[in-house]
């Protein structure tokens, strides 16, 4: 039976796989998830070699999610092109650090971040689908640091596709901002916004909720609201777990969106056996909150040593929400409304404790963030940037509580935060040529206030200049 899409506040249309593509967010402001979890093959689950490699295991784990949008050997085509150009031929190759602790590298695509390992597929299914249908859009996004380089990277100089990304201006590290400003594609346009990310986001939230402006303007998304980008991520925890023959496993997953650490649950839904979710925060620790009171309050974005985890409002929540509420969409609408007319939630005492059988939050700050940063190194020689640090921090704090291996994912290459490595061991991580060259490059940028009347203007002049 074909999956179908319903969305996380119950009150919009049902939709099939390609209609959720493009569409992102669902039309009364919720997130689309699947109808029912399809079940992991037995062949994804066996680590059979005769999967071959990890475009081979992702093509398998992400079928019954797509079945009946493409053809089977079209779709496995487009997956395997989407992981053609990886730097490593594992794609999320793992490290083992000793005392049951593991690293899965998720930073050889091209931007050198984690959102690559999705976002490549992402770009290319949405290049299929419109070119089937004969439409364009305008990709409207906002970012925290990775998600903006990857998602222009990945429909960059595409004839249907114009895109704009939203950064918090001086609040990403120079890497990341040059990343995305640096690409002269006509196609890709740049906003750095007056305000934190969860300004920026909050912006894309209201334009997106304007149904007149985002249908005139075809708007779509391809951040972590959208669909497909949690489906591809739920490849790397199956490899993680059945390549290398872990039993009881948990992952601990430096988290700012929760879409990374999402992907997991959903994982775990098709029946993958993790034992537990290690939520990872830096100081702005809401989920911590969260995940060891049961309750949230918002409070002031600070900044920290790991900028693309400093935000308050983490929108994949929304869907674990939906789930823990036994997918009544119409609860959990009424509550998300409830926290952002007062900048608070508590959750009953029954999702607490079912939360407490499968999860944990833990807040590490950025003293413990260098130190972690620091030790490694003098240990192993090997280096890691501040938001794998957070991880596995929180990896090793949750240790003694935990039954088997443990699995820290590796979210950025290090020297995507040269500064602040360099700070922790005296030494400045190699910069990849791909990093190296952004240095003599012009940047192409618009600087906005946060206010949404400004940005509808310029998304609408940005969308004109491919429909003229």
């Amino acid at each position: 039976m074909t999956v179908k899409y319903v969305s996380t506040r119950g009150r919009a249309p049902i939709l099939d796989f390609g209609d959720v593509l493009l569409a992102g967010l669902a039309a009364d402001g919720g997130l689309y998830v699947p109808d029912r979890w399809p079940v992991l093959s037995t062949h994804a689950l066996s680590g059979s070699p005769g999967l071959g490699d990890y475009a081979d295991l992702a093509a398998e784990v992400m079928w019954p999610f797509v079945d009946g949008a493409y053809p089977r050997a079209r779709f496995d085509e487009l997956v395997r092109n989407a992981y053609a150009g990886f730097a490593h031929p594992d794609v999320a190759p793992m490290a083992e650090l000793g005392d049951g602790l593991w690293l899965m590298e998720l930073f050889h695509g091209p931007t050198l971040a984690f959102k690559d390992i999705a976002l490549q597929v992402v770009g290319r299914l949405f290049d299929e689908e419109l070119a089937r249908r004969g439409e364009r859009v305008t990709i409207v996004g906002a970012t925290s640091g990775d998600t903006g380089s990857a998602a222009i990277e990945a429909v960059r100089d595409r004839e249907n596709i114009e895109i704009v990304v939203l950064h918090p201006h001086g609040r990403i590290s120079e890497v990341q901002r040059r990343q995305m400003t640096t690409v002269g594609s006509a196609n890709v346009h740049n906003v750095a916004v007056e305000g934190t990310f969860d300004d920026c986001q909050d912006l894309v939230k209201a334009m997106f909720a304007d149904a007149a402006f985002r249908a005139r303007h075809r708007l779509s998304a391809v951040n972590s609201i959208n669909w497909a980008r949690v489906m591809a991520q739920t490849v790397y925890y199956v490899a993680a777990v059945t390549r290398y023959g872990l039993e009881q496993v948990s992952f601990s997953v430096p988290t700012g969106n929760f879409g990374n650490v999402l992907a997991g649950h959903a994982a775990r839904q098709m029946g993958l056996a993790i034992d537990r979710f290690i939520v990872a925060s830096n100081r702005n620790d809401i989920l911590t909150q969260f995940f060891t009171t049961g309750t949230m309050a918002v409070s002031e974005v600070h900044p920290t040593l790991s900028p693309s985890m400093d935000i308050q409002v983490s929108s994949n929540l929304e869907r674990l929400l939906f789930e823990l509420l036994d997918r009544n969409g119409i609860r959990t609408g009424q509550i998300l409304a409830d926290f952002r007319a007062t900048g608070e939630m508590q959750i009953d005492a029954r999702v607490a404790a079912e939360l407490d059988r499968g999860w944990s939050g833990v807040r590490v700050d950025d003293a413990e963030t260098t130190a972690t940063i620091a030790g490694l190194y003098r240990d192993t020689g090997m280096i890691i940037d501040p938001h794998t640090a957070v991880g596995l921090a929180a990896a090793r704090r949750s240790r003694p509580g935990s039954n088997g291996p443990m699995v820290v994912l590796a979210t950025a290459h290090p020297a995507k935060f040269g500064e602040a490595v360099e700070a922790a061991i005296g030494v400045r991580p190699p910069m990849p040529a791909a990093l190296a060259e952004l240095a003599g490059r012009p940047e192409r940028c618009e600087r906005l206030p946060n206010d949404l009347s400004a940005l509808k203007a310029h998304v609408a002049r940005c969308s004109a200049l491919g429909s003229g």
